[in-house]
Order: C-alpha cells, then sequence, then structure tokens
C-alpha cells in the first residue's frame, strides 16, 4: 500500500531559512521583497523560493514551504531579470524547504497610518494554508534598511518565544523607578 504525498497549497510570496526560522515574506507587488530577499542572501541566510511557495502541512500542525520543482533556486529582480540564486552564490545559499515560523509583511509606508511603534501588539497571527501564523508587519520607506529590520524582526521573535518582551520589561523598569520616585530620573 502507498502513501500518498500531503496535499499542498500555492501561497505567494518569498521564503528564506534566517537563524533557524523559516520565513515567509509576503506584501504588495513591488514593495521590495526580492530584494530585501536577496540581501539577506548576500548575508549568509538561506534562500528558498521566491514568488511562489508550495505548502503542506505536517502532522503536527505546522506547515512546511518549499520551491515549486519549477521555479528552484530562480528569483526575479527588477532590472536584472531573473537569477539563479544557486549559480550565483553557491549551493550553501539555499535550502530546499523550511518550516513556516514567522510571516514578515513589508508594507509601503503610509503617512498617517498607524503602526505598533512599542511591540506589545506583536506578534499578530496570519492565516497560512489554514494555519495560524505570528506576523510582523514591516513599513517600507525610501532609506530603511529593510533587510536589517527583517533580521532583528527575526531575532525578536525568536526572544518572544522564550517568553521576553522589550517593552514589557521597559514598562517593569519604569514602573519600579516611579514606585521608587525616581520618575524624573527615569527619563533622563
Amino acid at each position: 500500500m502507498s502513501v500518498s504525498p500531503r496535499p499542498t497549497s500555492i501561497v505567494p510570496g518569498g521564503l528564506l531559512r534566517m537563524f533557524g526560522l523559516g520565513v515567509l515574506l509576503i506584501g504588495d507587488s513591488g514593495v521590495g521583497k526580492s530584494e530585501s530577499a536577496l540581501e539577506l542572501i548576500c548575508r549568509g541566510h538561506r534562500f528558498i523560493s521566491d514568488d511562489v511557495i508550495q505548502v503542506r502541512r505536517t502532522p503536527r500542525g505546522g506547515l512546511i514551504g518549499r520551491a515549486p520543482s519549477i521555479s528552484r533556486y530562480f528569483m526575479e529582480i527588477r532590472g536584472l531579470g531573473i537569477i539563479n540564486i544557486r549559480e550565483i552564490f553557491g549551493p550553501r545559499s539555499i535550502a530546499l524547504e523550511a518550516p513556516i515560523d514567522l510571516v514578515i509583511r513589508l508594507k509601503k509606508w503610509q503617512r498617517k497610518r498607524e503602526f505598533d511603534r512599542l511591540g506589545l501588539r506583536f506578534p499578530e497571527d496570519t492565516p497560512v494554508a489554514g494555519v495560524r501564523v505570528p506576523q510582523m508587519n514591516i513599513p517600507v520607506a525610501p532609506g530603511r534598511n529593510i533587510a536589517t529590520l527583517i533580521e532583528v524582526a527575526c531575532k525578536v521573535h525568536l526572544l518572544k518565544r522564550r517568553g521576553y518582551t522589550a517593552a514589557l520589561d521597559l514598562s517593569a523598569k519604569l514602573d519600579r523607578a516611579i514606585a521608587r520616585g525616581e520618575g524624573a530620573k527615569a527619563g533622563a
């Protein structure tokens, strides 16, 4: 008796392996997903897929993403066209698949739009192929180093998994300082 493969879903976005996490980059067309992914590959992170990801559910309810075989190793960069990541950066620059642990949505910066400045609302979960996955939103604007922000978002996610939230840590320190009557000194 043969076992049939698990059904897969097709999800738009790019997938990288970073700091042991599978990171799904999503956002509007032209927001800079592929360019950011390319910079992250240059920094040593591993490329899995650009533009389209095949996603399957694991028996434990997680998700595994991989590139469709026809587009594996390829990325489209506006102005350069189609490039082969494996040929340019070598076999160590790629991974065949990764769990999807974190979704990072790149959003065009809008002047009057409110973004979470303290990090207290993260993570908001987003559905990917029927499974809720933690998501962070990163506003994209000229001059912002999106690749660095994506790396830091991954580190923040890993810290939160371990129970640490910087905003809560700072809030507790401020509360203790105020309770001791050092409120005016806390801001200095």
